[in-house]
């Protein structure tokens, strides 16, 4: 039987992430591969389809006629939960048109993303030095990314240290991002998601002062269900 574009994703997630030691850039080239082929159907969503607004405890109910998420049905920011293990996460951000996902870091992280349908600004930094000894963490940042990606746009890779790993979009028009992220975050294990404020400074093009901030009070993201193929998980395989 063949399988599905998310279950080769995730084998090969599970398969590049879990081994002992550092992937490989070669192995996560390998994934970022995969991700590249998977379009919005894959995971659930008809781009086109116009269906009520998904809420934090949506059901199949808010799926249109054919059992796929509305990609133009989200009035606020929305996260599809896919899949998340202590190895790597997967899950997808439904984005409404106008909506901000400020500013966030992704503490020891490689993330790579692909932008499934849409148009979004997105801009995003690396640090060169920061200052974590305070209360709040404050340094000097170089903007590494500073432009609109519009979809089909080859999925993008952000290191722990490197391809902007602080980053924040904002969605020109409704649009959707398949994030695969290894390890997930972890409040436990000292991987929380830290928002920032950015401050130019105008004589260095380029650059910016970050500011940690708390969480945006605006900032709301509601849950949808995934409608995608299921996932055979390696917990499946030995049956636990």
């Amino acid at each position: 039987m063949e399988r599905s574009k998310i279950q080769v994703l995730y084998d090969a997630s599970h398969a590049v992430f879990s081994q002992e030691g550092l992937p490989t850039f070669q192995q996560i080239h390998y994934v970022k591969n995969l991700l590249d082929k998977i379009e919005a159907m894959d995971v659930g969503i008809d781009e086109f389809g116009l269906c009520d607004s998904p809420t934090s405890d949506a059901t199949v109910d808010s799926s249109n006629s054919k059992g796929l998420l509305g990609g133009q049905g989200f009035s606020e920011i929305t996260y599809i939960h896919i899949h998340e293990c202590d190895y790597f996460s997967m899950g997808v951000f439904c984005i409404p048109a106008g909506k901000v996902f400020p500013l966030h870091d992704h503490p020891g992280m490689t993330v790579l993303s692909k932008l499934l349908y849409g148009s979004a600004y997105v801009k995003a930094y690396d640090w060169i030095a920061l200052d974590c000894a305070g209360s709040q963490t404050i340094g000097l940042a170089g903007r590494v990314v500073d432009e609109v990606f519009k979809a089909p746009h080859e999925p993008s890779i952000l290191f722990p240290r490197s391809g902007g790993n602080i980053h924040s979009f904002t969605a020109l028009t409704p649009c959707a991002i398949l994030d695969v992220l290894s390890p997930p975050y972890s409040e436990e294990f000292g991987r929380p998601s830290t928002y920032f404020s950015d401050i130019p400074i105008p004589s260095l093009n380029g650059y910016a002062i970050l500011e940690e901030k708390p969480m945006p009070s605006d900032l709301v993201v509601q849950g949808a269900p995934y409608l995608g193929p299921s996932i055979v998980t390696v917990d499946d395989y030995v049956g636990v």
